[in-house]
């Protein structure tokens, strides 16, 4: 979070931190529905505080996750046009080989006032809410999937260099190379900020020391991205 603290300071921009209140946004129902899952009800409350902030009389209103490190602030800088989502290329193991996982998520997006973007994904993300039926909600069913699914059919404009590193990734940044890595950056892709998806931690897929070391060596992990083969 302190890297976004500096970097919204050192553009001029407003920086705002959202804590409990994001759930506390939701419609009473919504609210309801996602008590036993919070990670799925910050999907809809940041789409509320985002519109609420342009209705308020901003020009523009950015959302960065507080996972999200912005390693390369002098080279992330907002897209030009009026919204757009992260770029994703997550790399796994998959059947004994790695494979790059090319999506988009919600980590990190950029409305302008008077987009369409936001009101129409604030829509379909809560209509498709109230009408999910299961006992709990698919992880990421109105996050980064609903983005994605919408996206390889309406192509919304993408912040590339808003990115997302897997465990894999950071293993290899912390190594210095890497197929990972490789991977991640074939065809070119260098972003400045990346959502470090903390919840690895949790789940037993990164060590939270070795996310802690990365933290301590922006420098390194700019040359190690600068580096890669493209």
């Amino acid at each position: 979070m302190q890297s976004v603290r500096e970097w919204a300071r050192g553009r001029g921009f407003t920086y705002h931190f959202i804590g409990d209140e994001l759930l506390t946004a939701l419609p009473d129902d919504l609210r309801r529905r996602t008590r036993e899952q919070p990670v799925v009800g910050s999907d809809i409350g940041r789409l509320i505080w985002l519109q609420r902030h342009l209705d308020d009389g901003a020009c523009a209103a950015v959302w960065l996750d507080a996972d999200t490190w912005i390693f390369d602030p002098d080279r992330l800088e907002l897209p030009a046009g009026n919204a757009a989502v992260g770029r994703e290329h997550w790399v796994q193991r998959s059947k004994k080989r790695l494979r790059c996982y090319r999506k988009v998520h919600n980590a990190a997006m950029l409305f302008r006032s008077g987009n369409s973007l936001l009101p129409f994904y604030r829509d379909t993300a809560e209509r498709l809410l109230r009408a999910y039926e299961g006992e709990r909600v698919v992880p990421q069913f109105v996050g980064p999937k609903l983005l994605t699914a919408l996206h390889s059919i309406s192509q919304f404009p993408v912040w590339e260099q808003a990115g997302a590193f897997s465990p894999a990734v950071i293993t290899d940044l912390m190594g210095g190379t890497g197929a990972a890595l490789a991977l991640m950056t074939q065809g070119g892709h260098r972003p400045a900020a990346a959502n470090l998806c903390c919840s690895s931690v949790q789940r037993g897929e990164l060590d939270a020391a070795t996310l802690a070391q990365l933290l301590e060596d922006a420098p390194a992990v700019r040359a190690r991205i600068a580096g890669s083969p493209a």
